[in-house]
């Protein structure tokens, strides 16, 4: 029996095996999500908001000392958490990806001056 989790904003949605982390199906997905520490919730990189408020595992004693508290507005850690049941997550957008963003609708809003 494999779960369903959608990606959001990107509303992309795979189907896995229960017990895969969110970190990983992602990458089946092809959504880049930025981690440093393998999977080993060091870097902190790699959280994920719950919109769903189900289908991902409890959090265990290690993921919620590393939030400190951010998981109650639903953050996850995407190598942490697992999938056991659908799931909906937003992916925050690369700082890198935002920034090219943010400067080319500058340049179309500039544009338009002319």
């Amino acid at each position: 029996m494999k779960f369903d989790i959608t990606f959001m904003p990107d509303d992309i949605t795979v189907s896995v095996l229960p017990g895969t982390t969110v970190f990983d199906a992602a990458r089946k997905a092809g959504i880049p999500i930025r981690s440093r520490c393998a999977g080993k919730a060091g870097c902190l990189m790699c959280k994920v908001t719950d919109l769903a408020g189900s289908g991902l595992s409890a959090i265990l004693d290690n993921e919620q000392r590393k939030l400190a508290g951010m998981e109650k507005s639903g953050i996850r850690l995407s190598c942490q958490a697992k999938i056991m049941g659908a799931a909906v997550v937003e992916v925050p957008e690369d700082p890198l990806r935002a920034a090219v963003r943010r400067q080319l609708a500058k340049q179309a809003e500039e544009d338009k001056l002319w």
